[in-house]
């Protein structure tokens, strides 16, 4: 079990809080926009697993709408993504509540994105071990190809940044995510608005 360096945590509770209190006018227009044009509730919550595998309740902005087929279920993302919401993740502007989630201790600025749960019992030794550090809002595969590069390379990157971390390299990251914020950059899988469902490496 590795343990949060101390550093690590201050940083994160400082920087959380600053952004939180320059943000909040931003984030109280973007929640009065997600209101009117897509209604409540404004902010999607899931649980997901973060340090450890202990499951937590992260925050989003919405981005999609709540709809449904004749039996059911809900429509492909496709058809449930608003502009809106297209816009809120081409500017990652729907991460913002997740600061909310820093300061509970629940995440960090910097580290492997907390995924679904269901993954968990997909993921091989390796890739699990992802889960040896805090989650992150921003991350090493995250400035590294994001959602256009293989779920597999994903978690090389992933386990890298956990074998490799210091505080410079989660400087450099979010230096980097800015950039990448700018630009636009690998928002999505090709020919998809979001990442296609893991379902585990193939073993050779």
């Amino acid at each position: 079990m590795h343990k949060t360096p101390v550093s690590k945590r201050i940083f994160d509770l400082l920087i959380s809080v600053l952004l939180l209190i320059l943000l909040s006018p931003l984030m109280l227009g973007l929640a009065l926009l997600v209101w009117g044009k897509l209604g409540r509730p404004v902010i999607f919550t899931q649980e997901r697993p973060g340090k450890d595998g202990k499951i937590f309740k992260l925050f989003k902005f919405r981005t999609m709408r709540e709809t449904f087929d004749a039996s059911g279920s809900p429509l492909p993302d496709a058809e449930r993504l608003t502009a809106l919401g297209k816009f809120l993740r081409s500017t990652s502007l729907d991460e913002l509540p997740e600061m909310v989630n820093v300061i509970k201790g629940e995440m960090s600025l910097v580290g492997p994105r907390p995924l679904l749960i269901a993954y968990l019992e997909r993921y091989s030794p390796e890739q699990a071990r992802r889960h040896n550090v805090l989650p992150g809002i921003t991350g090493w595969a995250q400035v590294n190809g994001r959602n256009a590069i293989s779920w597999e390379d994903k978690f090389k990157f992933d386990v890298w940044y956990v074998d490799n971390w210091s505080f410079l390299l989660d400087i450099k990251i979010l230096f980097m995510t800015i950039g990448k914020v700018f630009k636009r950059e690998a928002i999505n899988a090709p020919g998809s608005v979001s990442s296609p469902e893991f379902m585990g490496t193939k073993q050779e």
